[in-house]
């Protein structure tokens, strides 16, 4: 298991040859999803503020449960912090399993659980110099308890 908070780009395909090394020859499947900053409407950047410590301790915990959860025979968690510019590659989550469901649903509970748990503090900058700081969403929380038992 590996989680990263770093404000750094990270180079996907080296992650996902690590996470297939790590899971060995049982491994069937690695699933991911790589989250972008999203544009529009003369948005800029997006600002990730966080304590890194408590940070880090809650991705650790959402790793751990959901690889003990699907029998994960690999999982990495990478976030970026600090200022990212529209475009720029915000979160990777990898998951390997035995099979492809359980890589698959593993992956989509860690980044609805990312969503709603993680403690990051967002500010969206925009072209005419406003800043507006994010909202929890309703469709988020929403997302997320869809995997609590």
């Amino acid at each position: 298991m590996r989680v990263v908070l770093q404000d750094e780009a990270f180079d996907v395909a080296a992650e996902v040859d690590a996470v297939a090394r790590e899971a060995g020859v049982e491994a069937g499947a690695v699933a991911m999803f790589l989250g972008l900053v999203r544009g529009g409407d003369g948005l800029r950047a997006l600002t990730l503020e966080h304590y890194p410590r408590m940070t880090l301790a809650r991705l650790s915990a959402i790793a751990e449960e959901v690889s003990a959860r699907y029998d994960l025979l690999g999982c990495t968690i990478i976030h970026r912090v600090g200022t990212l510019g529209v475009g720029a590659p915000i979160v990777l989550v990898l998951a390997a399993a035995r099979h492809r469901g359980a890589s698959l649903e593993a992956v989509e509970t860690m980044i609805d659980w990312l969503k709603t748990r993680s403690p990051f503090w967002k500010r969206e900058d925009y072209d005419d110099g406003r800043q507006v700081w994010v909202e929890a969403r309703a469709a988020d929380d929403a997302a997320a308890a869809r995997w609590d038992l």
